[in-house]
């Protein structure tokens, strides 16, 4: 598996990119496909079923949305998220969708999209099908598509391919050790090895517009996160709070207080994520579950590090994307796989990772820091029977040797609660303990202790 740095940074929309955005572009896959095969002009009706964690949770991430509008040929990073409620009280009152935006078919949403809460797919939990029929309801396509994280989608007939990049580059890596390597024996940082990689696919000029654009993404929806207010879509009523916190942090900009800055960063962090919860425009970091940690660290970079610029911030996307790159290949970044602390876990680790190397770390503080942060995600209290097989896997993605166990501390034995004495025990027995106690010298109370003389 061959990555880019706009496999792991994708331009999309909330609440989620496993749930939402790969539903997305799997459906106008599925409709790409039936105009390559010359069955488009036939299509009567198009069904779909959603199974795994798509149909137990799909409803309340927006999957049957995303659906719809991948069938129209919505691409995620091009639609227009404010015109989204009017095109499904269109396709609601018609009865009818556009297939690519040209082809007119029936299609009721509540009988075409189908939530399977209790069926899974063998490759992995977010699976669909796509079934088109002609009129006569003879099928003309049958497609089995999985979203596994990150925005990723994989067709049934080829479950590892997961990018289009196909040239060679000059840096290939697959662990963090072969990484590390690769820098050191050429001289060169994470995010200069991802440029010269990079530049096998596009060119330089390309490459940093694309990552300029994924900074301005960033930037666009933190903003919007601080201004708007209202609640959030869904039956819990939640309020939004990131516009009311700014307001406040803005009105406290004379605060000499050292934890300033943290306050910022938490507050950039739940714009973004109030904005993605929204079904507003994010970018994936490396999930939209995970989306607001990236950003809020590289608003900290620009803001609070002496001499910070447009080409650092390439650089942090590049170094970060670099490490994603990592996880997305060893182990996971899916939620419905690692769960929200791992996707949590890695973007803790990217975002580490990335402002060590636009900080002048070295070659291997980057990766030192990642590491640093991913850990504690990964063995939380209260889940300490895997943390033996987490702290593993960590070492598996870094590439490192295996880690010898830490020594443990030494606990007390536990003393067992000394049973009730029965009634009935005999008074002879209560009485010869008494006298076997008698003969025992009496501890002095505490109250009554004195300090040892000294001589």
């Amino acid at each position: 598996m061959r990555l880019s740095v706009f496999d792991i940074f994708k331009i999309g929309i909330g609440p989620s990119s496993s749930h939402t955005v790969g539903p997305m572009k799997a459906a106008r896959r599925f409709a790409e496909a039936l105009e390559r095969g010359g069955a488009f002009e036939r299509v009567a009706r198009v069904a779909v079923e959603l199974y795994g964690s798509l149909g137990h949770t799909g409803k309340g991430h927006g999957t049957d949305v995303a659906v719809l509008l991948g069938l129209e040929g919505e691409l995620p990073d091009r639609t227009d998220v404010d015109a989204v409620p009017a095109r499904l009280a269109r396709i609601g009152a018609a009865g009818e969708l556009l297939l690519l935006g040209r082809r007119p078919i029936a299609f009721r949403v509540a009988d075409q999209i189908v939530f399977h809460r209790r069926k899974s797919l063998p490759l992995h939990s977010n699976g669909m099908r796509f079934v088109a029929t002609d009129g006569a309801g003879a099928t003309l396509l049958e497609r089995v598509y999985y979203s596994v994280g990150g925005g990723f989608v994989v067709d049934e007939s080829d479950p590892e391919k997961a990018s289009a990049a196909a040239r060679p580059v000059p840096y290939p890596f697959k662990t963090g050790a072969e990484l590390l390597e690769r820098c050191k024996t050429n001289g060169l940082s994470l995010s200069t090895l991802v440029l010269e990689n990079e530049k096998a696919l596009s060119s330089e000029a390309e490459v940093r517009a694309g990552v300029l654009a994924l900074v301005e993404a960033m930037r666009a929806c933190v903003r919007r996160g601080c201004e708007r207010e209202g609640i959030l879509p869904g039956g819990l009523k939640v309020k939004r709070r990131a516009a009311s916190l700014h307001r406040r942090l803005r009105a406290d900009a004379s605060s000499d207080d050292p934890l300033n800055a943290m306050d910022w960063v938490n507050l950039w962090a739940l714009a973004v994520n109030e904005e993605n919860a929204a079904g507003g425009r994010v970018v994936t970091a490396p999930t939209n579950g995970a989306a607001g940690i990236v950003p809020a660290v590289l608003h900290y970079y620009a803001r609070w590090v002496p001499g910070a610029d447009d080409d650092g911030a390439v650089r942090f996307l590049l170094a970060a994307a670099a490490i994603g790159m990592l996880y997305k290949m060893n182990a996971s970044i899916s939620g419905a796989e690692v769960g929200c602390q791992g996707e949590v876990g890695v973007a803790c680790s990217m975002a580490a990772g990335a402002l060590a190397e636009v900080m002048g770390g070295d070659q291997r503080g980057a990766p030192r820091a990642a590491r640093r942060r991913l850990a504690p995600r990964l063995a939380p209290q209260g889940d300490r029977d895997d943390a033996s097989n987490r702290r593993r896997h960590v070492d598996e993605v870094q590439g490192d040797r295996a880690r010898r166990p830490r020594r443990q501390r030494r606990r007390a034995p536990r003393t067992r609660a000394r049973a009730p004495r029965s009634p009935a025990r005999s008074e002879p027995t209560r009485a010869a303990r008494s006298a076997r106690g008698a003969t025992r010298p009496r501890a002095i109370p505490l109250t009554k202790a004195r300090p040892c003389a000294r001589s």
